[in-house]
């Protein structure tokens, strides 16, 4: 579709001032949490991305009222009046968000009955749906399968489960989560995920009157309680929108400032951008405050002129380099003297995006075994899981067709980065977890136009 090109005049670096609010990961399922109160919650600096409409448009579909606050990006949501939704009405959601796995715990405990049509998301593996369907089967849940979808009930109530993770998924996690806070007795759930957006989501399941205790070595204890209210939160910046940023003034050789982006949560991507060279300053909200009213603090990041350096690296969960960050920072490594591994550990299909990089001049080879050091879940199996970057290369323009969101940013960073005009087709699926990103590349000096 036309509408959906961006021409992209490159080889200008990037310099200005952006902000970020709150983290896509977050509040998507911050919203779900909603449904389990009584009364009307409250979220704050909530993003205008795709996925904010496809969770608004389900919760609606459930009798959930979802408006506008009074303040800009604040949304209300009064589950006052939860109700079914037919399937067809359901359905028509299939194939946008991987959210509606996430419903099942919460409408069970509302309705008793629960339905989930095919999911979709971005396609970088199969990212089965077994870790959430064992869960809640051993809540007690009765899940039974059709050819449009599952269908979920619960005859005799949700109750509390000792429960192990074969790998600490984020989504397994706040499902369990989810589902636990009001089931009847006490949840273990070990070896969890405890990404800062799973400890967000908590920190509002206990706004809400949830007892949950975070143990060390990834375990989490669930006590049920018989009722949960609204909550009123601002979540965690988006860190994945921040280091995107960062990667794009790397790239570029530029000079971007990501209001909004908070250190504590990017202390891995913080590390390694330093040891390839590239500078940061970071400003907290206390000192921002301090300095000039109604200023927010952030991190500013640069290119300080000469050669950036080649590193080795390998996503993993949480302490580790967040596999959602390394798309971006590739490209940026696309630019450094040596070779440069990305041993990606979390997903299996994500270095498809690297053909395109190859066509705009990169040298890139992807290889099936675990290069970096550490042998993962994907070695010895037919998945080429891991980069081999040569660089300093030269990028030029192409046509680029965004396979998937976060690799869709990457092009969309070559593309400013190399020298000459590309156009990006299918840029609309960015808008998914990237607000107002035309609005924000115009104001960082960005020479685009849509087609």
């Amino acid at each position: 579709m036309t509408e959906d090109v961006l021409v992209v005049h490159g080889g200008t670096p990037l310099q200005g001032q952006i902000r970020v609010r709150g983290a896509k990961n977050l509040v998507s399922k911050a919203m779900v949490a909603a449904l389990l109160g009584e009364s009307p919650s409250r979220l704050f600096d909530v993003p205008r991305i795709r996925d904010v409409e496809v969770v608004s448009g389900l919760l609606e579909l459930h009798g959930v009222k979802v408006s506008a606050g009074a303040e800009d990006g604040e949304l209300v949501m009064d589950p006052t009046n939860v109700e079914s939704a037919s399937t067809d009405e359901i359905n028509v959601h299939a194939g946008s968000s991987r959210i509606p796995i996430l419903l099942c715990g919460p409408l069970l405990h509302r309705l008793g009955h629960a339905f989930i049509p095919d999911l979709g998301g971005c396609h970088i593996g199969p990212r089965p749906i077994d870790f959430h369907i064992g869960a809640l089967r051993e809540f007690g849940a009765v899940v039974d399968k059709t050819p449009e979808g599952m269908h979920l009930s619960a005859p005799n109530g949700l109750h509390g489960a000792k429960l192990e993770l074969p790998y600490p998924s984020v989504g397994a996690t706040e499902q369990v989560l989810l589902t636990a806070v009001r089931a009847e007795g006490v949840t273990e759930l070990r070896n969890a995920a405890i990404e800062p957006e799973i400890i967000d989501l908590i920190c509002i399941l206990q706004k809400m009157g949830a007892i949950i205790k975070v143990h060390t070595d990834r375990v989490i204890e669930i006590q049920g309680v018989p009722r949960l209210y609204g909550y009123e939160h601002k979540p965690i910046p988006d860190r994945i929108e921040a280091a995107s940023w960062a990667a794009a003034a790397l790239a570029t050789r530029g000079e971007i400032e990501v209001l909004g982006a908070r250190q504590q949560d990017m202390m891995t991507f913080l590390n390694v951008y330093r040891s390839i060279g590239g500078e940061l300053k970071i400003t907290d909200d206390r000192v921002a405050r301090a300095g000039v009213a109604g200023s927010e603090g952030g991190i500013k990041f640069w290119h300080p002129g000469g050669e950036l350096k080649a590193v080795a690296l390998e996503t993993d969960v949480h302490p580790g380099f967040m596999t959602d960050w390394q798309q971006p920072l590739v490209v940026a490594l696309t630019q450094a003297r040596g070779i440069s591994i990305m041993h990606e550990t979390v997903y299996e299909q994500r270095l498809g995006y690297t053909e395109a990089l190859n066509s705009m001049g990169a040298t890139i080879q992807v290889y099936r075994d675990c290069l970096g050091g550490t042998p993962c879940r994907f070695g010895r199996r037919n998945f080429m899981h891991s980069a081999v970057i040569a660089g300093p290369s030269k990028l030029h323009a192409a046509d680029l067709r965004i396979p998937d969101l976060r690799a869709g940013f990457a092009h969309l960073i070559a593309a400013l980065a190399a020298e000459g005009t590309s156009r990006v087709y299918g840029v609309n699926l960015i808008k998914r977890g990237y607000e107002d990103f035309e609005a924000k590349l115009a104001a960082l000096g960005a020479h685009v136009e849509r087609l």
